[in-house]
């Protein structure tokens, strides 16, 4: 088994487990992202894997990326005077597109809150259990932003266009409840439940033909990725030219600082 520094791997009969391990918010990067494709990849190789869970350590499933990083302050920076500076973020989307290849049904256990490429990772997975407490947010225009992690091709196939317009236009955080209600999340339990929950219908999903299985899903998520190749692409070109607005430097000390942004439009 492959030793990953940021996630944990399990196997548990039929079912494997991956756990984020960057508490408490689970800021990813394109290290993170890697492993978790990575991960992924493993199991489909793994005749014995049939289904996995994608869970996480902390308070957050995952909080996006941490745009107050200083490192990443620094690539943003950069990236003004040196187009070849934007590279690593497009590299994140070809990971991201890896996750959306993988060959056997993921359940995201989502137990806290799932914000931004978050929400985006949480999108990628075939059915999400959450719980009360869980807020799921595309917080991309609160930053300044477009969105990102192929959410502009994934959202509004889940939960329908106009519900995934009123998430990217308003930034607004939906309740576990209200998730569910949409369809974002398939099963509503306490919030102790909910890896439990998520490894039982791994379990329940792992009971059926491997083969049967693979097939499938293969049928139902037939050019997933090539759209969500497709839908990065765009999304990069419009992330790219709004970082370099006067509204995103706002939208990001804004959201650091916990207060409104003044936006200008510039």
């Amino acid at each position: 088994m492959t030793t990953y520094t940021d996630i944990g791997v399990e196997r548990h009969d039929h079912v494997g487990l991956i756990e984020i391990r960057r508490p408490p918010l689970n800021f990813f990067d394109v290290s993170l992202i890697n492993q978790i494709a990575d991960a992924l990849e493993e199991f489909d190789r793994d005749i014995e894997i049939r289904a996995s869970v994608l869970a996480a350590q902390g308070k957050a499933f995952c909080a996006g990326a941490n745009f107050g990083d200083p490192a990443r302050q620094e690539q943003e920076a950069r990236a003004k005077d040196d187009p070849a500076a934007n590279l690593p973020i497009n590299h994140l989307y070809v990971q991201a597109v890896r996750i959306f290849r993988n060959q056997k049904p993921i359940v995201a256990a989502i137990h806290g809150a799932a914000i931004g490429g978050g929400l985006g990772l949480a999108v990628s997975a075939d059915f999400r259990v959450t719980c009360p407490e869980a807020r799921f947010s595309a917080n991309f225009t609160k930053l300044g932003f477009h969105p990102g992690f192929g959410l502009t091709a994934t959202l509004p196939e889940l939960i329908g266009r106009n519900n995934a317009e009123l998430m990217f236009y308003t930034s607004r955080r939906v309740s576990g409840e209200e998730a569910y209600r949409w369809g974002l999340a398939n099963e509503l339990v306490p919030q102790d439940q909910v890896r439990a929950s998520a490894m039982k219908l791994a379990s329940e999903i792992a009971e059926c033909s491997p083969l049967g299985l693979v097939s499938t899903r293969a049928t139902m998520r037939a050019g997933l990725a090539e759209r969500v190749l497709a839908a990065t692409n765009h999304e990069l070109v419009e992330q790219t030219k709004l970082r370099a607005t006067e509204d995103f430097k706002e939208g990001v000390k804004a959201t650091a600082e916990r207060r409104a942004a003044n936006f200008r439009g510039r």
